[in-house]
């Protein structure tokens, strides 16, 4: 039977940080199962001195066939007053939050609370984050009123699912593995993405991809680039692709110091869809150097082009990425990933791991999440 679904969270026009393309794709999902689905977004999401971008919004174009409601605005309780009888009037299914900040929660959680009058509607949030990356004043009790306003609960990572049974132990929660971004298009050669990014195709590439935070660990990437080991390798190069959401200094002081210029390439900018294939085709080994984490979105988009992976021993990444199968799981230490880069080469291992995820990645279908999400709803009991 046919569902009415609204999904709450961003969605285009602004970039979202990925959250805004798994939205997008959430709600095609629930389309190709026959259900009518609207996304309810941000008119604003973050007041401009709280946003370390350089903007909120994408200039590509909206994704065809979803229909985009842009009405919330973070710091306007009016807003959220209004968001709130604009879905509980709709008298939707299912209400999908997507909460990964403690700073959302008052705006959240007050839409939640009004739907929830309607006495019809199931709302499920979908929590990338509970105890968040970079602490603030505020992050618990915001965290609470949010929660205690869902009926249950979707987890992309075990670790958040263990945070949030700290908060919420009697409400339903399911871990859902983060499904394939396989919104991207198709895979082309290194010879074609090197053309469209204008790189030499002669040389080995690593990419770090997505914004740049300090919990992100480029700083550990750039001090393995710098162990002497894979200093004895000029054709191995960096491909460093997103846009700095913090000081870039430390990181440029960092290059200087230890004199790696020549084997990087800075893309430092916000990466549009269109183009994300292309960082990821020129790529040999995707390199996630975390010092914490919950699940991150770029494991998805490497097992979608068959790109092997080393991930740091932090949060949910070493759920995804079995070790000496797919990729390598080490500590978050410059020497254990330097190490891991030079086994990947040197054991010529690229051929041996894109074939296990052409096999292992069947398991993060979007049809299979969809699935998931209606079996924890029909547990809620209104």
């Amino acid at each position: 039977m046919a569902r009415r679904v609204i999904i709450v969270g961003p969605a285009h026009p602004l970039r979202g940080g990925g959250m805004s393309t798994f939205n997008e794709r959430l709600a095609t999902a629930f389309q190709e199962a026959g259900d009518e689905v609207e996304i309810v977004s941000f008119s604003l999401q973050y007041p401009s001195f709280l946003f370390p971008g350089k903007s909120q919004y994408t200039n590509e174009p909206a994704p065809a066939g979803l229909r985009i409601k842009s009405l919330i605005n973070s710091i306007n309780p009016i807003s959220w007053v209004r968001t709130g009888n604009y879905i509980r009037q709709q008298r939707p299914d299912l209400v999908i939050f997507r909460y990964w900040l403690p700073f959302m929660g008052p705006a959240l959680g007050t839409i939640a609370r009004i739907i929830r009058r309607n006495r019809y509607s199931r709302i499920l949030a979908i929590t990338d984050n509970v105890v968040p990356h970079e602490k603030r004043p505020g992050d618990v009790p915001f965290t609470k009123y949010f929660l205690s306003a869902c009926h249950a609960f979707v987890t992309m990572s075990r670790a958040v699912q263990q945070d949030l049974e700290h908060f919420e132990p009697a409400k339903p929660n399911v871990y859902l593995p983060h499904p394939l971004y396989d919104n991207f298009g198709e895979a082309e050669t290194k010879q074609e993405a090197c053309a469209a990014l204008g790189l030499d195709p002669r040389y080995s590439y690593l990419l770090f991809f997505g914004f740049i935070r300090a919990y992100k660990g480029l700083d550990l990437l750039l001090q393995a680039m710098a162990d002497p080991s894979l200093k004895n390798r000029p054709d191995i190069k960096l491909l460093v692709a997103g846009e700095f959401y913090e000081d870039a200094a430390p990181y440029h002081d960092l290059i200087r110091k230890h004199a790696l210029q020549d084997r990087l390439v800075l893309r430092t900018n916000f990466i549009p869809n269109a183009e994300v294939r292309h960082y990821f085709c020129a790529a040999d080994l995707v390199v996630q150097p975390y010092k914490h984490a919950t699940q991150s979105g770029v494991t998805q988009v490497a097992y979608h082009f068959d790109k092997p992976m080393v991930v740091t021993n932090v949060g949910g990444l070493s759920e995804l990425v079995p070790h000496g199968e797919v990729g390598y799981v080490v500590e978050p230490q410059p020497q254990a990933i330097a190490e891991a880069i030079l086994d990947f080469y040197a054991s010529e291992k690229g051929a041996e791991y894109a074939h296990n995820i052409s096999r292992y990645k069947q398991r993060f279908s979007w049809s299979r999440f969809v699935q998931a999400v209606y079996e924890l709803a029909n547990r809620i009991q209104l």
